[in-house]
């Protein structure tokens, strides 16, 4: 299947999950607001959702695919690959449970390292915080499972099915909402509202496990369950995973550190940074997480053959890719991401306020929106040669510098310095990671997709000044009645997208040889 093709798939359904996500995200800012509560909700759904990121995501699929791969070498002869899957679940599943019930205990205490001041002052609230936590805690072991399960089904190119279950969280949570929003609002509804999102995120990680589960046996793969043993696989994968846990995982420790700054922060920030992160999400996710996916198979196996010229050119594809799809979006979003703050979340309990410092923060987020996706785009080559290294000095580069811009910035300017800090860090990672890449004779863009580039930037910043020049004359729109606030975010869209599409075309940035690249079959 082509990587374009492989693209779409993926980014397709996870393009679904993210406006279903954007739809809770809408309805949370109404019913829960900023602060108090939706500060607590906050804090209890990250926990787990930045441990399943961080070790489930990035780090588990990184140093499990490649070994699958190598497990899985004939099609005809599924034995091997089915008995290394077993051993990973016999060592993954009593780490989960021992993990899982370690936290359920330390949980007040680890939720303490983050809240802020204001949290942790109201008894009330914080004890509702660390119930919340407890009951969504669950989803990171279903989650880690259902990885595991996705990991195969990758691996065997069928990327539907994984790329389509984070829809069923949405949906849950979804749910929860549309109950809260029904009932008159008070604080103990808010709370009660709270507690039904917590029981939404276990329930949706149970059902994405089934989800999985059921189109694995039906594409004819089974995992067993073993004994848990060391096994030179085991230990082999153990090697990979735990510096993958930080190579991969760069974005998810820095949510990590952001909680810890954020815990420094007025009440509220936890839930600025939140809402701007799911516009920032919507393109990382859709295009990185799409991107990385695809490639990490089909590199892993080109490296396995020996195929040089061919690994080099899936990753320039790759690349450029990236930045045809992410330096418009991130252009578009720092220049007009209040406007989307104000249209789409003001209302209820979020204030003006509220969605002019989101809108902030988010113009800081999506500075670093090319460099999250490339990084997801370049590592996958290390990945493939079973390199999980080389990714932990290149992140802990990025996360040293993320830290240094924090301690200087986030007592001058507040909760927006979390997002530069972590922009500039991510382009830091980046370059580093191109850097070793080139520097080992493993991959360097040529010229020619050098000048694509930069036709990109020039056509993405055609649009920018557009859009600056649209800004000002929407703005009443912004926080009119509905119909002109969807008005004033049409015409953004739509002038951004026709100016970009227009300079793009005139300047030859994608031509039919690069289309017909991207439209091959990988290995």
């Amino acid at each position: 299947m082509s990587l374009l093709k492989n693209v779409g798939t993926i980014g397709g359904l996870t393009a679904v999950s993210r406006v279903f996500g954007f739809a809770r995200d809408v309805l949370l800012a109404r019913v829960l607001g900023a602060g108090g509560v939706a500060d607590a909700w906050q804090l209890a759904f990250q926990l787990p959702n930045i441990f399943r990121r961080l070790f489930a995501e990035g780090a588990f699929a990184s140093a499990f695919v490649p070994l699958f791969n190598r497990h899985m070498t004939d099609p005809e002869n599924q034995e091997p690959a089915r008995r290394f899957a077993g051993e990973i679940l016999a060592i993954l599943l009593p780490v989960l449970l021992v993990f899982g019930a370690v936290m359920m205990v330390a949980m007040p205490r680890v939720l303490s390292m983050f809240a802020s001041d204001d949290l942790l002052a109201d008894r009330d609230t914080f004890a509702h915080a660390v119930l919340m936590a407890r009951i969504a805690f669950p989803y990171l072991l279903f989650m880690s499972l259902a990885t595991l399960v996705a990991a195969v089904l990758n691996s065997l190119s069928r990327f539907a099915a994984a790329a389509a279950a984070p829809i069923l969280l949405n949906l849950c949570l979804l749910l929860a909402l549309l109950w809260g929003a029904l009932q008159a609002q008070s604080e103990e509804m808010r709370q009660t509202t709270g507690l039904m999102l917590a029981v939404a995120v276990a329930v949706s990680g149970l059902l994405q496990l089934v989800w999985l589960s059921f189109w694995m046996r039906r594409a004819g793969f089974r995992i067993p369950l073993r004994r848990a043993r060391l096994t030179k696989s085991v230990r082999e994968f153990g090697i990979l995973v735990l510096p993958a846990v930080f190579g991969a995982g760069v974005y998810q420790i820095s949510r990590f550190i952001d909680l810890f700054f954020l815990g420094t922060l007025p009440e509220g920030s936890i839930t600025y940074l939140a809402m701007a992160d799911r516009w920032n999400q919507l393109p990382l996710s859709i295009i990185g997480i799409a991107l990385g996916t695809a490639i990490l198979p089909a590199l892993s196996r080109l490296v396995a053959a020996g195929d040089a010229d061919g690994a080099s050119r899936l990753q320039s594809n790759a690349v450029e890719l990236a930045m045809l799809l992410t330096v418009p979006a991130a252009i578009a979003l720092f220049i007009s991401g209040s406007a989307f703050t104000r249209v789409f979340f003001v209302g209820g309990a979020f204030t003006l306020s509220d969605a002019l410092v989101t809108g902030a923060v988010l113009s800081g987020l999506v500075i670093g929106l090319p460099a999250y996706v490339l990084v997801k785009v370049l590592t996958p080559n290390f990945f493939a040669r079973r390199d999980t290294r080389t990714p932990v000095y290149t992140a802990a580069a990025s996360l040293t510098v993320t830290v240094a811009l924090n301690l200087i910035l986030v007592p001058r300017i507040g909760v927006v310095a979390l997002a530069i800090s972590g922009s500039l860090g991510a382009w830091v990672n980046t370059a580093l990671l191109y850097g070793i890449l080139r520097r080992r004779g493993l991959f360097h863009l040529p010229p020619v997709v050098l000048g694509r580039m930069a036709r990109i930037l020039i056509a993405a910043a055609m649009m920018g000044a557009v859009l600056w020049l649209l800004m000002p004359v929407l703005d009443p729109w912004f926080t009119a009645a509905t119909a002109q606030r969807l008005l004033a975010i049409a015409a953004i869209v739509v002038a951004g997208a026709a100016t970009f599409g227009a300079v793009a075309a005139m300047l030859g940035v994608l031509n039919r040889q690069t289309i017909n690249q991207l439209r091959q079959r990988q290995a």
